[in-house]
């Protein structure tokens, strides 16, 4: 995780520009490595949350793991959560339906 998050100290990640308040909800910047060995967020990359899953990048799948980790880390349903861009990027943006901005900053600097 070195050398991916930025902020004043590695142990304060900077989540400015990560979270916009949205329509119903928040949404946040999400970069995301498929087909990687292990899972979880990662960190901060650039103006995103870093997130690595195991599925590969066809189909639809790593969207579909992107969505039920962050489900799992934020503890909200997965019906809470819609990919609202990025379908077919590394790059995404997640809705979070039911989360303010601020309460959704607050439970992803819990994670990281």
């Amino acid at each position: 995780m070195t050398g991916e998050m930025t902020g004043a100290s590695p142990s304060t990640p900077d989540l400015a520009g990560l979270v916009v308040a949205g329509k119903d909800g928040a949404v946040v910047r999400v970069h995301v490595q498929p087909g990687a060995s292990g899972e979880g967020i990662a960190g901060v990359h650039g103006n995103a949350l870093k997130v690595r899953v195991r599925a590969p990048a066809t189909s639809g799948r790593a969207n579909e793991a992107v969505l039920a980790l962050l489900a799992n880390e934020l503890d909200v349903p997965a019906t809470a959560l819609t990919l609202t861009g990025g379908a077919s990027s590394r790059d995404k943006r997640v809705r979070v339906a039911g989360l303010s901005a601020a309460e959704l900053e607050k439970r992803l600097g819990a994670t990281l």
